[in-house]
């Protein structure tokens, strides 16, 4: 469990990113890191390393997947009424342990304490919790709050879906799109690499970007 809160905790800018993307839709940041959030507790709870992709290309589609499913819901978090009452618990406990101890409660440390299974601890942490709460000490002792901004590479969100988009495609779309958009080749030098006419790379071309389009906005 403790590599399970390291690679969430390292990723939450990966949430910040994909929750960016959707600034100015009618729904607050706060619910769209929530939701992302959620989105990436999953994605670190399925992920297959032996799949052979980066933990962040496998985390992103996912991220956005549950922001884009609380746009389909109504545009709210919808948090239980069971979640916020543990989600009470945890802040209750948290604040002894802090008291007790110097230090804030490892997510195994408050499962051991209230009873509760390690994932639905954390998804109760993500769905009640204020986002704007992660706090750094700097080397002159003083605690600062993170609050989250635009990352300055905001693009590499919609670059890591493309790339997991496109090693989904079969191999002769793959290379469709390889020599078209990466090897900079005409339509015509593309067919002729492939075996192809440029009426049918055009065509295929053509549904390739529609299908991409359809995935990724």
């Amino acid at each position: 469990m403790v590599e399970r809160e390291l690679t969430v905790s390292e990723n939450l800018g990966l949430v910040h990113a994909c929750a960016g993307r959707f600034r100015g839709r009618g729904i607050e940041y706060d619910d769209l890191f929530q939701a992302g959030c959620i989105g990436l507790i999953k994605a670190a709870d399925n992920f297959d390393p032996d799949l052979g992709y980066k933990f962040s290309t496998y985390a992103v589609p996912v991220i956005i997947g549950e922001i884009k499913r609380m746009f389909r819901d109504g545009g709210a978090v919808k948090v239980s009424r069971s979640l916020k009452e543990l989600g009470l618990k945890i802040n209750r406990e948290t604040e002894a342990f802090v008291k007790a101890n110097g230090r804030e409660p490892t997510v195994t440390e408050l499962s051991e304490k209230l009873s509760e299974k390690p994932e639905l601890i954390t998804e109760a942490i993500s769905a009640c919790a204020p986002p704007v709460s992660l706090t750094v000490t700097n080397d002159d002792g003083e605690i600062q709050t993170d609050i989250p901004v635009d990352a300055p590479d905001g693009k590499i969100t919609e670059i890591m879906s493309l790339r997991t988009e496109l090693e989904r495609l079969e191999d002769k779309d793959r290379k469709i799109i390889d020599l078209r958009f990466y090897k900079h080749k005409t339509q015509s030098e593309t067919a002729k690499d492939l075996g192809m006419t440029q009426v049918q790379v055009s065509r295929r071309e053509r549904k390739i970007l529609m299908s991409l389009r359809e995935k990724l906005i």
